[in-house]
């Protein structure tokens, strides 16, 4: 197979931030998706519908008319944060979802949840109207090792919370563990979950490799290489509850390489060319589609995209550095060859 058609795919999760790096960054995700959901943690937070439009419309207009493209808000949940509100945004259609981040446990979630349960009465008007609920799933204890933090935040709080509230729909974002995808297989057609380009890719070893690596440091950390593995068999599984969400996560270089390194791995320029990469090592191809386009419109009930994209195996050189006069990132394969490139 030389080159390979498939439907528009999505992104169900993506940070492309603000200002000047909004600018910059937000053309590679229009370039690759025909929508994407949009993480929420700036400063300040996205909390209001206001907000929610305001930054709806900074994103169209960094992206221009060159790209048929439409970000889906989300709303940052705070632990008094406004049931009514987030409700009229879903109901009007200016939120997609809402975010739980643990407070403190990555970039910009300092006015995260304190206390899931403190939420219990947003979840409960959540699960009435059908809002999905998009979770970081990890424990922020400095007494949990960094590696165990998924794995502790499933048994403490996803599984309650899934118990308590049945119809609520859940996205455990970014899965980084066998925990979550067999917590995930096992659970409700509730719940599903995200899996990035990345985790797909490395595993711990990685941001170790000769020496620090911070370009391969996220939130949350890669894991053991046998998590890795079963990441890469649940993706291609054809099991509808694994789909594509990429995390692509803007820094720049120098602060990547700081003494305290920011987390995050920008995808976006080679997101699906990445994907079909593992995909074809899977020796699935024939299953990319699905988890790329066709598994989270049906879990967030939107229709499929009408479009297509094509990719050619032909060998492509991901730069080292991608830049302009203000910013320089260093984009996931960085230096590398890999073996599939979108046609333009």
């Amino acid at each position: 197979m030389e080159t390979l058609t498939i439907r528009r795919p999505d992104d169900w999760h993506v940070h492309l931030r603000d200002g000047a790096m909004l600018e910059f960054a937000a053309r590679y995700t229009a370039q690759q998706f025909a929508r994407a959901i949009v993480m929420p943690n700036l400063v300040p937070p996205v909390t209001t519908v206001d907000a929610a439009r305001h930054y709806r419309d900074r994103i169209r207009s960094a992206i221009g008319a060159h790209h048929s493209f439409t970000p889906l808000m989300t709303a940052y949940l705070t632990d008094d944060i406004d049931a009514d509100e987030i409700a009229t945004g879903f109901e009007e259609g200016v939120f997609a979802a809402c975010k739980l981040y643990p407070a403190n446990a990555t970039t910009n979630s300092a006015a995260g949840v304190t206390d899931v349960r403190k939420l219990d009465r947003v979840f409960d008007r959540m699960q009435a109207i059908g809002m999905p609920l998009l979770i970081h799933g990890e424990v922020v204890s400095p007494d949990i090792d960094i590696f165990d933090r998924e794995h502790v935040f499933i048994d403490t709080t996803l599984a309650p919370l899934v118990t308590d509230f049945p119809d609520l729909k859940v996205v455990l974002e970014h899965i980084t563990t066998e925990d979550s995808v067999e917590f995930v297989s096992a659970a409700s057609d509730k719940v599903a979950a995200t899996i990035t380009a990345h985790h797909l890719r490395i595993d711990r070893n990685d941001m170790f490799d000769g020496g620090m690596r911070p370009h391969a440091y996220c939130l949350p950390v890669a894991k053991r290489r046998k998590h890795r593995e079963a990441l890469r068999k649940a993706a291609v599984s054809g099991n509808a509850k694994f789909f594509l969400g990429t995390d692509s996560a803007p820094h720049q270089k120098h602060d990547k390489e700081s003494d305290c390194g920011c987390a995050g791995i920008f995808s976006a320029p080679v997101a699906i060319e990445s994907y079909a990469q593992t995909f074809e090592e899977e020796g699935a191809l024939d299953k990319l589609e699905a988890f790329a386009s066709e598994f989270g419109p049906h879990f967030y009930g939107l229709p499929l995209n009408d479009e297509t994209i094509t990719l050619e195996r032909t060998g492509h050189a991901v730069p080292d550095l991608i830049e302009d006069a203000e910013i320089a990132i260093v984009p996931f394969h960085a230096g590398e060859t890999i073996n599939w490139r979108l046609a333009p």
